[in-house]
């Protein structure tokens, strides 16, 4: 099933002409499409922020990609080869069986969002451990399950998630625990698969997700936000953000500053300064206001029901300054959770990535 996609795919792209796409493929450059091998001296000296990273194969890296991509605390996932011999490998000589290398996929996380122990546990519950070169219906070296790490200090971690898991089966498990040699990123069309092509083939459920629970500490502290007074409010807002937040009031469509705004950077309470929405979840729904798939940390909304106008909807206000903000809707990005939250841009002010270090530095990481 995987190949005959694939095969589709690449004469779907054939068709289309685009050279610089298969200059792409081709290319050994330092882009995402170029199968660049990840220097590992580089990588533990410049880590991005405070992410950690992971690689885990078990069989057909789409389904991998796609799943771990939806946990929070996940900043970035990407499909490639690890742990073989040859150099800056295709996907045909993979599939061949004589490179060595293992379809894998590289996670970057927050550990304050999501640790180890937790990517390593749900690994273990979209495989089968027993496999051997095997998972759905994939079969060769290529398909086998593994876990690689790049600190040693990683490596305790997921050797006790791993006996954990050995005591439910009467046979050993099939799943490599080793450090990462070297790790070539997969041809573009293999990167977020499954987002391009939601029909696509996939060997894993997606159910465990839900066994997922927040850990640690609040990604947002509400004590350190405040909401002036009443009076304070009338006179530091703008007329029109005055109306919106404090009135439950609606700016026309397409009127507001940021419906079209694309810069990074996150969006926070007018009133309060509380961080509520990423540039990263943003995305252009057509309704003509700022829409978001999700907040940057759940606990920053409240929701009430609205049955004005004769409709009901769901309408969302901010923690701490209890602004009305806009409705959230169930017709966002399916691959993104299906939900659009509709906000007014009256009701936000926007924080470049750039001026995030004085008072909003550690939510950087979930920008970019």
């Amino acid at each position: 099933m995987k190949k005959s996609t694939l095969f589709f795919t690449l004469f779907t792209l054939l068709l289309a002409g685009t050279l610089s796409l298969a200059a792409g493929l081709s290319n050994s450059g330092n882009n995402r499409a170029g199968k660049e091998a990840v220097p590992m001296e580089k990588k533990k000296t410049a880590p991005v922020s405070a992410l950690q990273e992971i690689y885990f194969a078990g069989g057909c890296f789409w389904g991998l990609e796609e799943y771990f991509s939806r946990i929070p605390g996940v900043h970035e996932v990407t499909a490639g080869y690890a742990n073989g011999t040859r150099a800056h490998p295709s996907y045909e000589e993979v599939c061949s069986g004589k490179t060595g290398h293992a379809e894998s996929v590289h996670i970057r996380y927050d550990p304050e969002r999501v640790s180890l122990k937790t990517l390593a546990e749900q690994f273990f519950k979209i495989i089968d451990p027993v496999s051997v070169n095997r998972q759905g219906n994939d079969t060769g070296s290529q398909y086998r399950s593994g876990m690689y790490y790049v600190s040693e200090e990683d490596r305790a971690t997921l050797a006790s998630v791993m006996a954990r898991v050995q005591k439910t089966y009467n046979r050993p498990l099939a799943v490599e625990l080793l450090p990462l040699q070297q790790y070539y990123l997969a041809e573009e069309y293999h990167q977020d698969y499954l987002k391009k092509n939601p029909e696509g083939y996939c060997h894993i459920s997606f159910d465990s997700l839900e066994d997922i629970r927040p850990e640690k500490k609040a990604l947002v502290d509400p004590n350190r936000y405040s909401r002036p007074s009443e009076a304070d409010l009338q006179k530091t807002l703008r007329p029109e953000a005055y109306a919106v937040t404090r009135k439950s009031g609606t700016e026309r469509a397409f009127s507001g500053e940021f419906w079209d705004h694309k810069e990074d950077g996150i969006y926070v309470d007018v009133a309060t300064g509380e961080p509520l929405f990423s540039s990263a979840d943003k995305f252009d729904s057509g309704c003509g206001w700022p829409s978001f798939t999700k907040p940057i940390d759940p606990a920053v909304l409240t929701r009430r029901e609205d049955g004005s106008y004769g409709m009901k909807r769901t309408e969302v206000r901010s923690r701490v300054g209890d602004s009305h903000l806009g409705h959230v809707f169930d017709d966002g990005p399916k691959d993104k959770g299906g939900l659009r939250y509709c906000i007014n841009s009256a009701a936000l002010r926007f924080i470049p990535y750039a001026e995030m270090d004085e008072k909003y530095g550690e939510l950087k990481v979930l920008v970019k």
